[in-house]
């Protein structure tokens, strides 16, 4: 299973790759993983204001439904429109091509709920078991 490093990671299997005041948004290979084949997902709007822990996406697989919860708060700065047409796009590349949504986040602070990848792996074992 990959966890890069350069990556922060929520307790809901989101991941967030900061670059400058810019976060990309998307789920984990975790989270893909235990899904399953993924044939839909519903993405915020652009222009959307969202608060960090709230939901803002929904991904639909074989085997489920689940919540997809905003890692930072912030404003929906642009979506991934290859996902509608292409949700497998999350199976096979999560954190890169199968990124959800970018935004424009408003609180520095709010990184400090996030965990590292060490942090999140420890979490990872410890729900796994």
């Amino acid at each position: 299973m990959s966890i890069p490093k350069n990556l922060l990671y929520t307790k809901d299997h989101e991941w967030v790759r900061i670059e400058g005041k810019v976060a990309y948004v998307g789920i984990t290979d975790h989270a893909q993983h235990s899904l399953g084949d993924i044939t839909f997902v519903e993405l915020p709007k652009i222009g959307e204001e969202i608060k960090q822990a709230s939901y803002c996406s929904t991904v639909e697989s074989v085997k489920a439904a689940s919540e997809v919860f905003a890692p930072l708060s912030g404003k929906v700065l642009s979506i991934n429109t290859e996902l509608s047409a292409h949700p497998e796009l999350i199976n096979q590349s999560p954190y890169e091509k199968g990124y959800f949504f970018t935004m424009e986040f408003s609180n520095e602070a709010e990184k400090a709920n996030l965990m590292a990848a060490d942090g999140y792996e420890i979490y990872i074992e410890g729900i796994s078991k």
